[in-house]
Order: C-alpha cells, then structure tokens, then sequence
C-alpha cells in the first residue's frame, strides 16, 4: 500500500472513529475543533448526493452519515473534521440534498439524504438562485453552520404547487417566514 493510500486510510478510520465517539449525543462541535489541514482524502460528493471514495461509491448509509456529522465548510473549501485532524475534500455542487417534505402548522419540514431534519425558518431559510449553467432554479436551504442542502426538484416543484402570488413572486411560509421562490412567468410556475 502506498503512503498516501495509507495516510488516506488511516484518516479514513480516525475520522470514522472520531464521529463515533459521541452517539446519540446530536452532532459533534465541529465548529469548535481547530487541528492543523492534514491533507486531502480522496472523497467526492457529487451533485447527485453520491459520497465517493476512491473513485466507488461508499456504499454503506450508516458510514455516510457518520461522515456528515464531521463536514465543515471553511474559507478554502469542504472539510472533515475531527479535533485531531482536518481532511478536505470535494463537493461537486452542495454536500446535501432535501429528499423529503412534511407540511405540519405552517411550518414546512425537510429531511435530506443523510437525515437531517431541518425546519425551515429564520434560522434555516430557503433561498433560489438562477443555475447559470442551465438557467433553472437552484433552491437549496440551510441546514447548520455553512452547510447547505440542495432541494431535489420534485420539492421543488411541490413547493411552487402551494405557492402563493405576492408582489409579483410566487413564495411560500414556514414558520412565520416567507421565502420567494422566483417571479411569476420565470419558469417557476
């Protein structure tokens, strides 16, 4: 094995590890661990929601999920992080994607692929911008610190279904928020 297939490895496991240290006590303070960048780790995670190592997808969900309790998002890019070791690595689009909706008391509810419940709110708006490669919109809402979800475009879709007309913009509330989805005539229709 070559030393930096070994170093990968090896990181592979401590962060594995590191994310274990505390279950079913909520997330890890990511936010609060500063080690020195120990490197890259070949893992990519692609537009898809896809998490990739080493060029094949990681096939188990409870090891993905593990993985995203230790994402951070950093001025020079997407980390894991544990309070020993920091390893970048690559995010094709954003880390997550809301798969699912729940509509309950004017609140709307997302869970995104690696279960992440996130009510969208003040705290966790959902924004559209215009893809500028495509010209669609690109919804995504926020899930914690500078990580964001990408919303799969059948939500997408149900959101604009329910959307209301105000000022021009078809928008919809949760939580006594109000987010605009795009303008009437835009394509969002």
């Amino acid at each position: 094995m070559s030393d930096r297939a070994e170093k990968q490895t090896g990181g592979l496991a401590a962060v594995a590890g590191a994310a274990k240290q505390a279950p079913g006590r909520g997330l890890p303070p990511v936010h609060l661990w500063h080690p020195e960048h120990c490197g890259d780790i070949d893992i990519i995670i692609r537009a898809d929601g896809v998490w990739m190592h080493e060029g094949s997808p990681i096939g188990r969900a409870e090891l993905v999920r593990l993985f995203s309790t230790v994402l951070r998002k950093d001025p020079d890019g997407y980390h894991l992080v544990t309070p020993v070791e920091k390893l970048k690595i690559k995010v094709e689009d954003l880390p997550f994607r809301a798969v699912t909706l729940e509509r309950d008391d004017g609140r709307l509810r997302f869970t995104t692929d690696v279960g992440d419940t996130v009510e969208a709110g003040a705290d966790h708006p959902i924004v559209v911008e215009t893809d500028p490669v495509t010209g669609e919109p690109a919804p995504r809402l926020h899930v914690r610190g500078d990580l964001w979800a990408r919303i799969v475009r059948s939500l997408f879709y149900e959101l604009v279904e329910t959307a209301t007309v105000e000022g021009g913009r078809l928008v919809v509330r949760s939580d006594g928020e109000f987010f605009a989805l795009g303008p009437v005539g835009a394509g969002v229709e």
